[in-house]
């Protein structure tokens, strides 16, 4: 098997699991119960919440731990929108978003908000001066993704603060789930922060949001005491402690990590580039753990099954979009329907090999030569 789809999921690492493992069979108390077993539950929770904010450089009392990142992004939006709902009703995305994004955008507009996308650059970057003139006083909210789960695109996240925060009371979300593990990430000029677990081989089901102290959220989950007073229920002990240790592991080794997967990535655009027919879609602003390309004439899902016959799994777009569509991303960007139509996207990891980028490379031949004629 080639497992090509990293950005999707990752595979959950032994000792991430082992983690879990020993946290369900060693601490059965709620962390919310005044008992021993509860106490200590609680203090491992502590320790874990400490943990994390110390590798990402914010206080452990910012750390909201949720089910993934698009549980993250709804509380961000909604959450902020409806604590600050007189500031106003302006929201600034793009449309390079993911999903869970996109759709509380939508919901948010059938609420009466006003959503204004950024346009973008032809290298998919955020337009820095046309966001300049879109935030106003009446902006509640801008959120851009630090990095697009399609294209890999490697947004400038200090700059757009800059822009943002002329503004003291508009608030600044960005969704890292993309990002966290893969680049190096600094929180001190960003409001809120999404990012999930099982991007960075922890377990599914689990993700945080970061909320700076000064800023205030409306509950999406009410209910009495848990980890945050911004989330109720019981706390997932055993997946606050995997995420923690995911986390930790996902930053040891980091330089080596990214620069051989840099050295992947290069490798198979070179490849790739060496094919007639194919479009790169991937830009320098891209980030080299997502590799986007397009084939004219053969439907990505068509691609996709034919490679999963081979027991190579890439994707079509992000594993949570909706339809067959074209990719909105590619569309954001101005691509015409032959590329945006016709994109797949392979997402690589320190674990890949060379071997199997060859291999990929080689069966991408085959398949192309068999769907074409």
């Amino acid at each position: 098997m080639i497992y090509l789809d990293y950005s999707a999921t990752t595979p959950v690492d032994e000792s991430v699991l082992d983690s879990y493992l020993k946290c369900c069979r060693n601490y059965p108390g709620n962390p919310n119960s005044l008992h021993r077993l509860g106490v200590e539950s609680k203090k491992l929770m502590d320790s874990a919440t400490e943990q994390v904010a110390q590798l990402l450089g914010c206080k452990s009392d910012e750390v909201i731990f949720t089910s993934g990142a698009s549980e993250s992004n709804n509380l961000a939006l909604v959450g902020i929108v409806e604590y600050y709902k007189n500031r106003g009703k302006h929201i600034i995305t793009t449309k390079l978003e993911h999903s869970s994004i996109l759709e509380t955008i939508f919901y948010l507009e059938k609420k009466g908000y006003i959503i204004d996308y950024v346009p973008l650059l032809e290298n998919g970057l955020v337009d820095l001066d046309a966001l300049s003139n879109l935030v106003t006083k009446d902006t509640v909210l801008v959120s851009i993704a630090q990095v697009n789960s399609e294209i890999g695109i490697f947004q400038p996240i200090e700059e757009i603060s800059k822009i943002v925060h002329r503004f003291p009371t508009t608030i600044f979300h960005v969704d890292g789930t993309q990002a966290v593990g893969k680049i190096p990430i600094s929180l001190e000029e960003i409001d809120l922060y999404s990012f999930s677990a099982h991007k960075f081989y922890g377990m599914k089901g689990i993700g945080c949001l970061i909320k700076k102290e000064k800023i205030q959220l409306e509950p999406l989950i009410h209910g009495g005491k848990s980890q945050s007073n911004y989330r109720s229920g019981t706390p997932a002990l055993p997946l606050i402690v995997s995420l923690s240790k995911a986390l930790r592991m996902a930053l040891d080794d980091f330089d080596k990590k990214y620069q051989k997967v840099k050295m992947l990535s290069d490798l198979l655009k070179k490849e790739i580039s060496e094919i007639d027919g194919i479009v790169l879609n991937s830009k320098d602003t891209s980030i080299p753990h997502i590799v986007n390309l397009s084939i004219p004439g053969i439907k990505p899902e068509t691609m996709l099954h034919a490679l999963e016959e081979k027991e190579i799994y890439i994707s079509t777009k992000t594993a949570c979009s909706k339809d067959n569509s074209d990719s909105l991303s590619l569309t954001a960007m101005g691509k015409p329907h032959e590329i945006s139509g016709y994109s797949i996207r392979v997402s690589i990891s320190y674990l890949t090999t060379e071997e199997e980028i060859h291999s990929f490379v080689e069966n991408l031949k085959i398949c192309i030569q068999k769907l074409k004629f």
